[in-house]
């Protein structure tokens, strides 16, 4: 409702559900009847965006806050949610009390033929542009490749 309330709202259409909805550098087309805007979350999550909260401003005045659970989705409801969990949910009761037949006790159940290495699974390394050259040894007295500063034959050391 706060960030909607930043945004101006025009009813173009003439049709009191289809509104443009202008602000920070957006226009959105709001549709009230089919629950849709054209930034896409009003229609994704059922409740009404930014955009839908200003359209709403404009149709229901200062009572727009009253009308929002008109406009979103009958999932949002109490009484979808008391619907949802009126079935009691039966508990798992402790393993020592379970009733098991005794052809499955019988039964005997193999482990699946996957050796299962411990640890973290070590993966391919990708060479760069870099390692596909073998790098060269560089001489730091001469400055040549080939061999080494105590192998140099520039080396003054005698």
């Amino acid at each position: 409702m706060i960030e909607g309330a930043s945004l101006y709202v025009e009813n173009v259409t003439g049709d009191d559900n289809q509104f443009t909805v202008f602000g920070a550098g957006v226009t959105a087309y709001v549709d009230l009847l089919e629950k849709s805007c054209s930034c896409r979350e009003y229609d994704l999550i059922k409740i009404p965006c930014a955009h839908a909260m200003a359209a709403l401003r404009l149709k229901h005045d200062n009572e727009y806050g009253m009308s929002i659970s008109e406009y979103s989705s009958p999932l949002y409801k109490v009484e979808a949610y008391l619907l949802a969990y009126m079935d009691s949910i039966n508990v798992v009761p402790l393993e020592s009390e379970w009733c098991v037949p005794e052809e499955l006790l019988s039964v005997k159940i193999l482990l699946p033929l996957v050796n299962t290495m411990l640890g973290r699974k070590r993966r391919k390394h990708v060479k760069g542009i870099d390692e596909n050259f073998k790098r060269r040894n560089k001489c730091s007295i001469c400055k040549r490749t080939g061999h080494k500063r105590t192998t140099c034959v520039n080396n003054n050391k005698s």
